[in-house]
């Protein structure tokens, strides 16, 4: 998903995260993601290849007998999340 930090100074961060854990608490919150970029560290082609072929794998495109359906959702949301976060409006 979208992570957008507010630091003290009023300024703000972006960044495009992926898995992980959020605990909120009174005083602070703490994220444990397993990926976070921010917009200029996407690798935008590699993230439309993933989407291409995650949608591939889920429209049935791609003969992939032993195919994990979830997982494949999963990728084409990752990748659609990083392009959006990235600025890049194309579909």
């Amino acid at each position: 998903g979208e992570l957008r930090l507010t630091e003290p100074d009023g300024t703000e961060a972006l960044f495009a995260i992926s898995g992980g854990f959020m605990e909120v608490g009174p005083e602070r919150t703490i994220i444990l993601a397993d990926s976070a970029e921010r917009p200029a560290e996407i690798d935008v082609e590699r993230a439309r290849t993933a989407r291409e072929r995650a949608d591939a794998r889920v429209t049935g495109r791609l003969d992939t007998p032993d195919l994990d359906v979830v997982r494949a959702q999963a990728a084409y949301r990752r990748a659609v999340n990083r392009l959006e976060i990235a600025g890049v409006q194309d579909r």
